[in-house]
């Protein structure tokens, strides 16, 4: 059984050794142990239960109306399961609760797999970043409205 669970001190070194199997060009310890303390981010930590194994992770900052997704990683072992989804729901969820209008994204253009998923989840690409990453590749922009335009 999966269960979420904050960033924590407790976890953060896990979720540091998912980031560095999971990317080409991942965030340091000192990256995410700064998130601990900073007050606009979110972080949601999905462990299974029966090996107490970190499976996956995603983090988003609370920015004015707008929450950021920073990061979501799932263990390659766990995907394909929903696990992504469901993380960036518990995200999404947090964001209409903190008030936020949207959600906003970015992902290397090459990642089909990413744009599957957060096209079936109701993001919209909104512009593209050239050359945005290290290698030279660009990132592709997502945007998700969490208000209906009658609230807007």
């Amino acid at each position: 059984m999966i269960s979420f669970e904050m960033l924590s001190k407790e976890n953060v070194n896990d979720v540091f050794k998912l980031e560095q199997r999971c990317f080409s060009d991942p965030w340091t310890l000192k990256m995410f142990t700064a998130e601990l303390d900073n007050d606009i981010s979110v972080y949601i930590v999905a462990r299974d239960e029966e090996t107490d194994c970190v499976t996956g992770y995603g983090g988003m900052w609370l920015m004015y109306d707008c929450a950021d997704i920073t990061n979501i990683a799932i263990d390659e072992r766990y995907r394909r399961e929903g696990l992504g989804s469901k993380i960036l729901g518990l995200l999404e969820n947090i964001a209409k609760e903190k008030g936020m209008c949207a959600l906003t994204l970015e992902y290397r253009k090459s990642n089909t797999s990413a744009e599957a998923l957060y096209k079936k989840l109701g993001f919209e690409q909104n512009g593209l970043r050239r050359n945005y990453y290290k290698n030279g590749e660009d990132a592709v922009l997502m945007i998700k409205n969490l208000k209906s335009s009658d609230n807007l």
